[in-house]
């Protein structure tokens, strides 16, 4: 696959998409340029927006995502909400450690505190139901 004059933003991730190199000009090309390949190669039109869609692709580490909203101030929204969401992939993907939500964390820990208590004696064990009570 050849892109000729192409002064479209994204041509480096189109390149990794498809397997390609960046190559100054086109007028002699030489045998060591690496030509990417897609399978399927077709324009699109989104609402009245037209766009060229890239399919089976070497690299299928990437792709497209189209926000579309009423206002700007409801598409800004948008994309904040998923800048969010693929941060929070993005970091749990990397580290697998996940502390859940939701008061969680504080119901386990009154749990604990609660069966402590259940093997304390007396006026401590009084104190120590009255700190899971509180937890709760």
């Amino acid at each position: 696959m050849v892109i000729e004059h192409a002064d479209f933003e994204g041509i480096e991730r189109l390149a990794v998409a498809t397997g390609s190199e960046i190559i100054s000009t086109f007028d002699e090309p030489e045998r060591n340029d690496v030509l990417g390949f897609a399978q399927k190669i077709e324009e699109i039109l989104i609402g009245e927006d037209r766009f060229i869609k890239f399919s089976g692709c070497k690299s299928n580490k990437s792709c497209t995502i189209v926000l579309r909203g009423s206002s700007k101030h409801i598409l800004d929204e948008a994309e904040r909400s998923f800048h969010d969401a693929i941060c929070v992939l993005v970091n749990t993907v990397k580290n697998n450690r996940v502390l859940y939500g939701g008061g969680n964390s504080e119901m386990r820990m009154a749990a604990a505190v609660e069966k402590l208590a259940k093997t304390v004696k007396g006026k401590t064990a009084i104190a120590i139901e009255a700190y899971a009570r509180a937890l709760r």
